[in-house]
């Protein structure tokens, strides 16, 4: 081995220790695709096609990457839908105020969330008012399951051993 080749073989091991991207540090050691699913709102088969529509490939550390194709990786998170990414993949499909197909990351994802159950809660849809009584929203049986507290069984027992208790003093 040559003094370049081991110049350059240094250069490429050398690695970043934390990546900012999309507001959010980011493990330098981790695989480019992994360390995506670290912000949230990027699954697994979404960091797949970020780093395919970015053309960076992703078994590669993050931390070695250059600068160019970071911001590459942001401009893409930040626009998916515009880079390539099929519409089907976005998480917040068709939109209730625009009406277009996002893909919303990190904190926004929760708030969007919760405006969306008090529209809800507002317009006394039949989704708000199970919201608002606790209770499953999405046709789940509630029969057997979904109850909070004792269940009747227990308590019945406990009652039993009282009134034995004070039968007996």
């Amino acid at each position: 081995m040559t003094e370049e080749e081991k110049e350059e073989k240094k250069e490429e091991e050398q690695v970043k220790g934390i990546v900012r991207l999309a507001g959010r540090d980011l493990q330098g050691t981790r695989r480019v695709q992994a360390a995506l699913t670290n912000l949230k709102g990027i699954a697994p088969s979404m960091a797949r096609a970020i780093v395919y529509a970015a053309e960076i490939d992703g078994t590669r550390k993050i931390g070695s990457l250059d600068d160019d194709e970071i911001e590459k990786l942001n401009d893409v998170i930040q626009n998916p839908m515009e880079k390539g990414i099929p519409k089907w993949m976005a998480n917040r499909r068709k939109d209730y105020e625009s009406g277009d197909d996002l893909h919303i990351l990190g904190g926004d994802i929760e708030m969007t969330e919760r405006e969306d159950i008090s529209r809800e809660k507002g317009i006394q849809s039949r989704r708000g008012i199970r919201h608002q009584r606790g209770l499953p929203v999405r046709g789940q049986r509630t029969r057997s399951t979904g109850r909070k507290g004792m269940t009747v069984g227990v308590e019945r027992e406990k009652l039993k051993k009282k009134a034995e208790e004070s039968e007996e003093s």
